[in-house]
């Protein structure tokens, strides 16, 4: 992000940032939804089952997007003694990922839609940068999160999935490291190992996947 600010590219970080505002506030909303429909209204106590961008986005996650290239919103609380079905924790960590999944596809399908029926709108620079960039946004998000390691969502679905034993052997480890080395992947990341750019790779294959126009 700096370097397009440095570059006197303002319009364009201007772009990533409101689209990544979109996306982390149904990210987040998707995980206070699911929570409410799986017995637990924590959330919605709080003020968090909206998508109103004030409710999620912590200013301090904002500005390391700024910073860093990096960033995060603020975390839904949840009871998981509230849930009603034993699948609530992998179910509510899921439903975060999988609202980025289904905006990248509604996003990069209206897109194309737009393009094929001839709107010459959609062609323009601007129209082709936001709905890009939301649907990539939106898919980056949803294989960063699908991380096992320290408060990413991958951590939940994983420790759930695995044998009992395993999964509490996991769970503690992560507790304990996982954070630690959440901060090394992206330290490493700030230095030049290409992991985003892997992120990146993968996002363009999954978007070629998703057009149905």
């Amino acid at each position: 992000m700096l370097h397009l600010i440095s570059s006197q590219q303002y319009a364009l970080a201007v772009l990533i940032i409101i689209t990544l505002i979109i996306s982390l506030t149904f990210h987040e909303f998707a995980h206070a939804a699911s929570a409410k429909l799986l017995g637990d209204d924590t959330a919605q106590r709080m003020g968090r089952l909206n998508i109103n961008p004030i409710a999620h986005i912590d200013p301090m996650g904002l500005l390391m997007v700024v910073l860093v290239g990096f960033g995060y919103a603020k975390p839904v609380p949840t009871n998981p003694n509230n849930y009603t079905s034993k699948w609530g924790i992998p179910l509510v960590a899921a439903a975060g990922p999988a609202m980025n999944l289904l905006l990248a596809f509604i996003v990069i399908n209206i897109y194309m839609f737009g393009l094929k029926s001839g709107n010459t709108w959609f062609a323009q620079e601007g129209p082709t940068q936001f709905f890009t960039f939301l649907a990539a946004i939106n898919l980056i998000l949803m294989l960063f999160n699908l991380i096992p390691l320290g408060p990413l969502d991958g951590h939940y679905i994983l420790g759930f999935l695995l044998p009992d034993k395993l999964s509490h052997t996991y769970l503690e480890y992560n507790r304990r490291y996982g954070h630690f080395l959440f901060l090394g992947l992206i330290l490493l990341s700030i230095l030049g190992v290409p992991i985003f750019s892997r992120l990146m790779s993968a996002t363009r294959s999954i978007l070629q996947w998703l057009i149905i126009f």
